[in-house]
């Protein structure tokens, strides 16, 4: 900008569909050059850290499937982990298999939803309907579970809410027998199409430096050619057990931020397979009376069962009192829980790394110098959602 030069401050959002949810940004413009872009947050605030640390530990799950509301199941794990490193508690293999599974089918959902409404802001209209009727195999396998197609709360404090049902190997299955076509099918609509290359291509484009100097991680992160991914450097819940690549890019742009999400889904079918094919038999939650409640069957039958099941779910139970961090791997960057114990029935304290929060830092860089209509395109590459940037 040169010196007396006016500038013009436009408001993008809070109520602009291309904004993935509630966010304003304060653009500054030199004609239709962006100078600065600045995120406006607090539309979707919903309190979730403070209202955790009134609530028993049990009923905290349910809220950390209201922040990445696109990845309740990559929530779920987080938290129920940290809580088990506190408990010290020992998870069945059988709870780690479909723990590590069911996370994998949550990226596939994530990333789905991403690829959608990614395409529809530059104008890839048909590509919505495609990613959301695959979807609905994703949503089954929720409801089939869980009994929820989105908000699932399926993991729980020593395992899962209930065991896997008769027909979930068949829905899986199915999910890895279709989804390698679709995605060539996607493939060939987008990677050659001109207009998707032209929009994508040297836009948003950072370094390596840049978006590690910002605690950047997640596939923005790996399209700078940085292979950091929590399942790799921190395993957790059995990853070590699996085979699969980090997919990294060269030029840290949308386009290869677009190609690293497309190949971590076919990574994610590849855990998937493994998962299923390697599943052993066993209980689905851990025995630990007092903190885990009881099978529904025994509680009906057995008068000791019933008893714990009662205090449980009146009284909640104690956690040994310290502190403890747990990341993950969540479709969006690295999601972690602190958690700090005060020997009660409740967290004294529960602070989340939220990653759409963090790797909101980078819509600045990536725009600065560019157009207005690159702005759209940088958010999308991005993948925010707002329920964890507000949380």
């Amino acid at each position: 900008m040169t010196t007396g030069a006016r500038t013009m401050t436009l408001n993008m959002g809070p109520q602009h569909p291309a904004t993935h949810g509630v966010l304003r940004v304060v653009l500054e413009l030199d004609g239709e050059t962006i100078i600065s872009a600045t995120p406006h947050l607090g539309y979707l605030h919903t309190g979730i850290e403070k209202t955790a640390e009134n609530k028993l530990y049990y009923k905290v799950v349910p809220m950390t499937d209201r922040m990445d509301y696109l990845a309740p199941m990559s929530n779920n794990l987080g938290y129920v982990l940290a809580v088990e490193k506190l408990l010290g508690i020992e998870i069945p293999e059988k709870v780690k298999y479909a723990r590590v599974l069911l996370t994998e089918l949550t990226r596939l959902n994530s990333h789905l939803v991403w690829l959608g409404t990614h395409a529809i802001d530059i104008g890839a209209m048909s590509m919505l309907l495609y990613t959301f009727r695959e979807r609905e195999m994703l949503l089954d396998v929720y409801e089939a579970v869980s009994g929820q197609r989105m908000m699932s709360t399926y993991f729980r404090i020593g395992g899962l809410a209930y065991d896997l049902p008769p027909d979930f190997d068949r829905k899986i299955k199915k999910i890895l027998r279709v989804f390698p076509q679709k995605m060539k099918d996607y493939e060939n609509l987008l990677s050659s199409n001109r207009i998707w290359i032209k929009r994508l291509t040297g836009v948003g484009k950072l370094t390596a430096r840049q978006v590690l100097d910002l605690s950047v991680t997640g596939p923005i992160l790996r399209s700078t050619g940085v292979k950091y991914d929590v399942r790799k450097a921190k395993p957790y819940s059995g990853y070590e057990k699996f085979d699969f690549d980090i997919p990294v890019g060269e030029n840290g742009d949308c386009y290869d931020r677009y190609l690293v999400r497309m190949e971590e889904m076919r990574q994610s079918l590849r855990i998937m397979k493994q998962a299923l094919d390697g599943m052993p038999e066993g209980p689905y939650k851990a025995d630990v009376p007092g903190v885990v409640l009881p099978p529904k069957e025994k509680v009906l039958s057995e008068m000791e069962a019933m008893i714990f099941h009662f205090k449980i779910i009146t009284e909640g139970f104690k956690v040994p009192a310290g502190s403890y961090y747990q990341a993950i791997e969540s479709p969006k960057g690295e999601l972690g829980y602190y958690i700090v114990s005060d020997g009660s029935t409740r967290p004294y304290r529960m602070r989340v790394r939220p990653p759409s929060f963090i790797n909101l830092q980078t819509l600045d860089p990536m725009v600065r110098g560019r157009l207005v209509a690159d702005v759209v395109t940088c958010i999308g590459s991005i993948d925010i959602v707002l329920g964890e940037v507000d949380r």
